[in-house]
């Protein structure tokens, strides 16, 4: 009877479904701490804030350097703000995916894959945010709740 007891916690524990409020609170903290990761991390260095000088961003487009910068600004530090509150979460990871995805296949290209895994790690996560969006708890639920609810 008791091996009967363990068998199906362990079953229940393995195989059962996750419920919508469980998913939903998982989503949540990945984004949060995806996107903390990326500010802190990347974002920051940007600014020059851990050190006081700021971290020299590449240009492999050869673009004006303004807008480079701005470009390396946005996603490494506005973008991962939005994606935090779960606002505009899809557009937002665009300019994110954009940075992380020249990284790996411009920047690092000819790089070994040990240094080319930061990049590529999250451009995967940010494309999963993507395409799940933000979930149940973001503004972008609130927002279309409300929508939906006006029309």
């Amino acid at each position: 009877m008791k091996n009967v007891k363990i068998s199906t916690r362990l079953n229940s524990l393995l195989f059962a479904e996750s419920t919508n409020t469980q998913q939903a609170i998982v989503l949540l903290c990945f984004r949060v701490l995806l996107s903390l990761e990326l500010i802190v991390v990347h974002g920051l260095k940007k600014l020059g804030i851990p050190n006081g000088v700021a971290e020299v961003i590449p240009n492999p487009y050869n673009m004006p350097l303004w807008i480079n910068e701005n470009i390396a600004l946005a996603a490494n530090l506005i973008c991962p703000i939005l994606v935090i509150l779960g606002l505009f979460t899809r557009l937002a990871t665009l300019p994110i995916l954009a940075v992380t995805l020249s990284g790996y296949f411009i920047v690092h290209g000819h790089d070994s894959l040990l240094v080319r895994d930061i990049p590529f790690m999250y451009s995967l996560c940010f494309l999963f945010l993507t395409f799940t969006g933000a979930g149940k708890y973001s503004l972008d639920t609130i927002i279309a709740k409300n929508t939906i609810n006006h029309d």
